[in-house]
């Protein structure tokens, strides 16, 4: 158990240098997102080629298998969190001024499915369903129903949304007359899976290393992140942005991924910058306290997904910050983070 430390998470970013610098700040909306524009050159010009590279025919055997290592570890290991949060800011707040917003598509269409992300389906999942629902059981990613420290239930979890994901999302637009979330579910999945076909009939190795196996990875990332952002829910109180989710301060994480550790606040406010996210924490350290909010301090999403399947409360005991001094000592701790771990019955938020 950890008392309030000072924040160590970035509150600003770097500043325009140089006369690109200026052109790319002119076109965008706000300056703090420069970094997403140095982000997406870095992936443009290291993903794609090395990704044309491995379909090009008679490619030596040794080369195609460096190219091959080289791009998953660059998609997975450099790039793939930074991107993923970069995507999941600019689907909150447009990156690209109204002029130039077919800039805005640039990510979602050409950039995301190099790393299995069909096109426009993060958006509409995540903006589309999930913030409006914030993780209530009408949220077809909703944690509630399942024990959230079970390796089990995590199982079938995942497989539900790896198998049957773009099924629900669809049928939640359908039962709530949202057709035009709806059609772009669909075309950008089945385009993608046309395109994932086609290419097959091209170089089958190719497809399998550059769009296929990111996109499991992707959704099996994505999933794991959303069960330990919502593995800790107040079962009198589940729709409470502060009961129903978890915060995670002072880590490498939130340097490298733009503070998404602060998830508390972005479900209070999806708009609010990711500069802005600590000094947000900081101004509202009351709110967390009165609510028995989870904050954890030095550990991220992963540590604590890692921690609940290992049932290692006491891990997570010994980086939960006291906020209010509402807890003696670790035990009391891990009562209470149990507590909040256990499978809520949803049968009667559908009762007619």
């Amino acid at each position: 158990m950890k008392l309030l430390a000072e924040i160590t998470d970035p509150v600003s970013a770097a500043k325009p240098s140089g006369s690109i610098d200026r052109f790319f700040v002119s076109l965008i909306r706000d300056e703090r997102d420069l970094p997403f524009v140095h982000l997406t050159l870095k992936i443009t010009a290291t993903l794609i080629p090395l990704a044309i590279l491995l379909f090009i025919p008679g490619l030596p055997s040794w080369l195609w298998w460096l190219a091959a290592i080289a791009y998953q570890y660059f998609n997975n290991i450099v790039f793939k969190g930074p991107y993923g949060l970069m995507m999941h800011c600019t689907s909150h707040r447009a990156w690209f001024k109204q002029q130039y917003s077919l800039l805005n598509f640039y990510l979602p269409w050409v950039i995301g499915p190099f790393f299995g992300q069909t096109p426009e389906t993060y958006y509409t999942h995540h903006v589309g369903m999930h913030h409006p629902e914030n993780n209530m059981p009408e949220d077809e990613s909703s944690t509630m129903k399942f024990q959230r420290d079970s390796l089990g239930d995590f199982t079938i979890y995942l497989g539900t949304f790896l198998f049957m994901g773009i099924y629900h999302l669809c049928s939640y637009f359908v039962r709530k007359k949202r057709k035009r979330l709806l059609y772009r579910s669909v075309r950008g999945e089945l385009l993608f899976i046309l395109m994932c076909i086609g290419l097959c009939y091209i170089n089958w190795p190719a497809t399998l290393v550059v769009f296929i196996l990111p996109f499991f990875t992707f959704r099996i990332i994505a999933m794991t992140g959303n069960w330990a952002q919502h593995a800790f829910v107040d079962a009198a109180d589940p729709n409470n942005a502060y009961k129903n989710s978890v915060t995670c301060i002072n880590t490498k994480y939130n340097v490298k991924c733009w503070n998404d550790g602060y998830h508390i606040s972005h479900h209070i406010d999806a708009n609010i910058h990711w500069t802005e996210h600590p000094t947000y924490f900081k101004n509202t350290i009351n709110e967390y306290a009165q609510n028995n909010a989870v904050v954890f301090d030095g550990i991220h999403f992963l540590h604590v997904f890692i921690y609940l399947v290992r049932n290692r409360y006491d891990l997570l005991a010994k980086h939960f910050v006291n906020i209010g001094n509402r807890f003696k000592n670790d035990e009391e701790v891990m009562v209470f983070l149990k507590s909040r771990t256990q499978k809520i019955d949803v049968r009667p938020y559908f009762a007619s």
